[in-house]
């Protein structure tokens, strides 16, 4: 899959959760380009350049990754060991948007190099405005790394 560049890369197995997300970054904020991933094997294969996009060219990173934890076939922290090792993703900002409030998941992925841990919001409004925020944040207001 030969993919352009992209703004976005959510890493979303809820297609509900997903479906809110773009919205709200596509309603709230100039990108229009967001990229989504349902699982943690095509997240790795998105990163690596590997099965459905080997064609993919891995100097386009996108601009933010957002990064659920409770994945299926992989799991989210191992995600993020792997994308933080990977020498042209790993400047890219990292925002663990998840329903998990354990102390460990947050000490961890801190430790793993996430630039953000926002615990999902239930309510409707609360998401989209928690969407709002972050993509003001990290796609307008953040001056990013050269890299």
């Amino acid at each position: 899959m030969a993919l352009g560049p992209i703004d976005i890369l959510l890493i979303e197995d809820n297609a509900s959760d997903a479906e809110l997300t773009v919205h709200a970054f596509q309603k709230y904020s100039r990108t229009k380009r967001i990229h989504i991933v349902r699982d943690g094997a095509e997240a790795l294969e998105f990163l690596h350049c590997t099965g459905t996009y080997a064609d993919r060219n891995e100097t386009l990173q996108p601009k933010l990754i957002l990064l659920d934890l409770k994945l299926p076939l992989v799991d989210g922290h191992y995600v993020l060991r792997q994308i933080r090792s990977n020498a042209t993703a790993r400047h890219v900002p990292i925002v663990v948007l998840t329903s998990s409030r354990e102390a460990r998941d947050i000490y961890q992925c801190y430790q793993l190099g996430i630039s953000s841990y926002i615990v999902k919001p239930v309510n409707f409004d609360e998401f989209t405005d928690t969407a709002k925020v972050i993509a003001k944040y990290w796609l307008e207001l953040n001056q990013p790394q050269a890299g």
